[in-house]
């Protein structure tokens, strides 16, 4: 594979996380994220040899939601009910197991516990040191391996060159993808748009196909097939996914143009593999998910087309089953909307950490204003600490909207697993909110000192927010940082048992199983 010479193969960021004295257990120095495929090469080579077949996905925003459209086609497609589709995430949303997935459902904790052994006994037994996302990255190609599915969807954590996730063998590699590029983790990879994509498309492999989905910086597509056209990989554009009329006989009955949340997307898409558009409804919210659409349906295309692996069940992946499998598709935490019982009737949760994914939520806020201004926002805002990015950056895009603002600055629960994580100190968010949003009213936080549970200070800001709702009307937003976000995710599970109802009226099984398993440990 072609070796792109930047500097981010040298990449290493230490951060100094000690918050006490050298004997306390808390006390966690020198965390570093140290991208290589040194030690991970090691490790698998004294484990099961992955042969599962693989969509590996890219890209810095909308791998997730990619990866979600697939692993909902693929079971949909699914000839018996003894299919298993794989699906690996990161992070983790709730539980560190949740970022493994069979069929749309974390794996059990036996399970995974087992896996995760077998895994860290090999690394002990070698004095390999991989890193823990190189123990988690293992610990789920040796569950897909062990109970033999039949297709896997696999997230690159961060990059793709140097990513865990790259160790896999080019000959299981169905197709490589890349989403939308943009600007994060640039300490890591690189300071440009450029560098980045360049680090991204290296997944690309011999004689497989690249699917690029739509771009918003042009450099990309030059930067891509600098990379892949020397890997020998086949780089194929994503197709172009377009709103259509609602069809009453197609869809079911037309809703409301007004309603919150907005119903469906109607869409149309022509594929090579198939004579005939698909018409489906899309689910997932926000304009972006056309292209990351765009993204799924092409790998599905290029794998039909191609068949550069035997699948005996890939005519089963049908116009028909394509279209249902995309309604179905659930993508938790990206600009869902939920209620949370007893506490506030309507909430828009999402997971915008960049400032991409802020640009695209405002976008998305804007878009359900119907021209009515001035519109009264109610923000939950928490950002994990992540330089060189600043709040001020990436809050920029929610606090400038014409609006009527409040905000609540909150904490998240510290991720498990991941001790290098830190949340941006409540006295950073409000300095970048005094200065994009002077006016804007702020929360002034829980009352209690003793009420520092990061959980419990955000069911604080929901009622208070709530109630600002009850007085001005207007949408409460939580937005920030994915592990806000799951600390959302666990009070709505919470509260939800107690009142008998679900989020938006749907069940979300990943959600609540993944609760559950934290609440059994």
């Amino acid at each position: 594979m072609w070796i792109c010479p930047t500097t981010a193969s040298r990449a290493k960021i230490v951060h100094s996380l000690s918050r006490g004295p050298k004997s306390s257990t808390h006390c966690i120095r020198n965390m570093s994220i140290d991208l290589s495929l040194e030690r991970i090469r090691k490790l698998q080579a004294h484990l099961p040899t992955y042969t599962r077949p693989t969509c590996h996905i890219t890209g810095t925003n909308g791998k997730g939601s990619v990866s979600a459209f697939l692993s909902s086609i693929f079971r949909t497609a699914a000839p018996t009910a003894q299919f298993k589709v794989g699906r690996f995430n990161s992070p983790h949303l709730i539980s560190v197991n949740d970022s493994i997935t069979l069929n749309d459902v974390p794996v059990p904790m036996d399970l995974y516990a087992s896996a995760h052994a077998r895994v860290v006994q090999a690394n002990t037994d070698r004095g390999i040191g991989a890193s823990n996302f190189e123990l988690l990255t293992c610990t789920a190609l040796n569950i897909f391996e062990t109970v033999g599915a039949e297709v896997v969807v696999l997230e690159v954590g961060m990059g793709g060159r140097l990513d865990a996730t790259n160790v896999i063998p080019d000959n299981t590699v169905l197709a490589s993808a890349m989403t939308a590029v943009d600007l994060d983790h640039q300490a890591f990879l690189g300071g440009t748009v450029t560098a980045i994509a360049r680090e991204k498309a290296a997944i690309a492999r011999p004689g497989r196909p690249f699917i690029l989905g739509r771009q918003s910086h042009c450099e990309v597509e030059l930067a891509v097939r600098d990379v892949i056209g020397p890997a020998g990989a086949e780089l194929l554009m994503a197709p172009n996914v377009d709103k259509r009329e609602w069809d009453e006989s197609l869809d079911g009955p037309r809703p409301s143009v007004d309603q919150v949340p907005p119903p469906p997307t109607p869409v149309e898409v022509k594929l090579p593999c198939f004579e005939d558009p698909i018409r489906a409804l899309l689910p997932l919210q926000g304009g972006h998910q056309l292209a990351n659409l765009g993204v799924a349906l092409g790998i599905i295309s290029a794998i039909r087309i191609r068949k550069s692996v035997d699948l005996p069940w890939i005519d089963r992946l049908t116009p028909e089953n394509i279209a249902q499998g995309v309604r179905d598709t659930q993508w938790p935490g990206r600009l869902s909307w939920h209620s949370l019982p007893g506490v506030a009737p309507l909430v828009l949760v999402d997971g915008a950490h960049n400032v991409a994914s802020a640009r695209t939520l405002s976008a998305y806020i804007e878009s359900l204003s119907h021209g009515i201004r001035p519109l009264t926002l109610t923000y939950l805002l928490g950002l994990s600490s992540s330089p060189p990015k600043t709040p001020e950056q990436t809050l920029e895009p929610l606090l400038s909207l014409s609006a009527d603002i409040a905000v609540a600055a909150l904490p998240f629960s510290p991720p498990e697993g991941m001790p290098w994580v830190r949340d941006e100190p409540r006295e950073a968010l409000l300095a970048a909110v005094d200065k994009l949003a002077p006016h804007a009213i702020i929360w002034s936080g829980v009352d209690d000192e003793g009420s520092q549970d990061p959980i419990m200070q955000l069911r604080s800001a929901l009622e208070w927010a709530a109630s600002r709702q009850a007085e001005k009307g207007g949408l409460i937003v939580v937005a920030g940082s994915l592990y806000l976000v799951a600390d959302f995710y666990r009070l709505l599970a919470k509260l939800g048992r107690r009142g008998g109802s679900r989020a938006g009226g749907r069940r979300h099984s990943f959600i609540d199983r993944s609760v559950l398993m934290i609440e059994r440990q």
